[in-house]
């Protein structure tokens, strides 16, 4: 494993004591060698053995899986990850794109099942079922992932919600799913009201599309709304994906600091964990240029935040 200053191992530690899983978006780039590969690995061998290394580092206790949403993995897969992290490291996976996007948006050629759109059936199938035989309840979550839909979808936020509840009426007790929609107008009482009575979280989402961290947290508390949390902190809100992605390529290094958004994925996570609610933070490479890098800027963050609020007991609460 890459060496951690003994500042930060401490702080690792610190917030491993709490109900808090940080991690990145997914964990195979080679410009990532030196923060969480050794020096001179070969990028060719991450795809097989970067979540080895990358699990080694104690900040890093969650990490997301994007090739869940182009196609389904089985139980085998997932068991193969878990076979190369420690225990309580968590895996948030993407269900199906084609379960969360309609097919008008679908890329042009995608072959696409019948009725797959919002298909409850679809995801319990080859989304939950597969995780929950790899891994168990308390290793994984499922992300529902809405991309900005278009017109027709979003132009009435009622059928939305109804929709979604059909989707969610198949996910039984004890599963986390997390559902990020990145359109603000979808972010109805409807909308939390189907979450709250499904049992189902809200994904706080940093993209162009969605409503701003703290719009997002005054409707979610305005609606009661309780549990498990996950923020994912996507793309900062004044680029396009593939700009940020070629200027901060290779991400290495924090090209675009957004302190601004850190401060308010800060006052989510410390809300949570003085709620007694668990906390979960998956960053991209595209919020800042490096996801490694934001997420050791994001713990000192939250550090200093629990050190202010120690007195209310926030800092020595919980364990996973």
């Amino acid at each position: 494993a890459v060496p951690v200053p003994a500042d930060l191992a401490a702080l690792a530690a610190r917030l491993a004591s709490l109900p808090l899983w940080l991690g990145t978006s997914s964990w195979a780039f080679p410009g990532w060698t030196g923060l969480v590969y050794p020096p001179g690995v070969d990028g060719r061998v991450l795809p097989a053995r970067g979540l080895g290394w990358y699990a080694a580092h104690p900040l890093f206790r969650a990490v997301g899986v994007d090739r869940s949403y182009y196609a389904p993995l089985a139980a085998d897969d997932w068991r193969a990850f878990a076979a190369q992290v420690p225990a309580g490291f968590r895996f948030l996976a993407k269900a199906e794109r084609v379960i969360t996007t309609p097919p008008g948006q679908l890329p042009p050629g995608l072959p696409v099942p019948p009725g797959a759109w919002l298909d409850g059936a679809r995801l319990e199938a080859t989304g939950i079922a597969p995780l929950l035989g790899g891994l168990g309840p308390d290793r994984g979550g499922l992300i529902l992932q809405f991309p900005p839909l278009a017109q027709r979808e979003r132009a009435d936020p009622a059928a939305f919600a109804r929709g979604l509840a059909g989707l969610l009426g198949r996910v039984p007790p004890g599963v986390d799913v997390f559902v990020e929609v990145r359109n603000a107008s979808l972010l109805t009482p409807e909308y939390f009201a189907v979450l709250a009575a499904s049992g189902a979280c809200h994904c706080y989402s940093v993209h162009p599309g969605a409503a701003p961290l703290g719009d997002q947290a005054e409707r979610a508390a305005a609606a009661g709304l309780a549990g498990p949390v996950l923020v994912r902190w996507n793309l900062r809100r004044d680029r396009a994906y593939e700009a940020a992605r070629d200027e901060f390529a290779p991400f290495n290094r924090l090209v675009a600091p957004d302190p601004a958004t850190r401060a308010a994925v800060v006052a989510i996570v410390t809300a949570a964990l003085a709620a007694g609610q668990r906390a979960h933070v998956l960053i991209n490479n595209k919020a800042e240029g490096s996801a490694p890098l934001s997420v050791i800027e994001l713990a000192r963050a939250l550090g200093r935040a629990l050190d202010r609020e120690a007195p209310a007991g926030v800092a020595g609460r919980g364990t996973n």
